[in-house]
């Protein structure tokens, strides 16, 4: 359990704002308002750095799952600059989850995202 839990679930919530930004320039406000310049985004699918390159990953997956959000999937834990949070993707007209997985992000010393390491837990066949 976190002694500093809004620091982490603050940091939590300018993720997902920034994975459910819609249209170009509100996806970049939001990638700066929740990475640090020189943020870094590591999953299976994708391993870059700097606002651009975020965005670039972000809006692919909005393009591969159009009609999706990313949901926190239970609670934000952290200690030390760093938490780990479990997110769905979930279809906002059925309500299906074909996507889970978790993250492990640090922070910086205002609580903005340094390093991103994804991890997936559940992905549909040929996805």
């Amino acid at each position: 359990m976190s002694v500093h839990t809004d620091r982490y679930e603050n940091a939590a919530a300018r993720y997902f704002e920034a994975w459910n930004a819609t249209g170009p320039a509100a996806l970049q406000k939001a990638v700066a308002a929740a990475w640090t310049a020189d943020g870094g985004y590591t999953d299976p699918l994708a391993d870059v750095r700097g606002h651009e390159q975020i965005a670039a990953v972000i809006a692919a997956a909005q393009e591969q799952f159009p009609g999706f959000v990313f949901r926190p999937l239970g609670t934000v834990d952290g200690h030390h600059d760093t938490a780990r949070f479990g997110w769905e993707l979930v279809n906002e007209t059925d309500g299906s989850a074909p996507v889970a997985g978790f993250d492990v992000v640090t922070l910086d010393d205002e609580g903005r995202i340094r390093q991103v390491l994804g991890f997936l837990d559940r992905v549909p066949e040929g996805a």
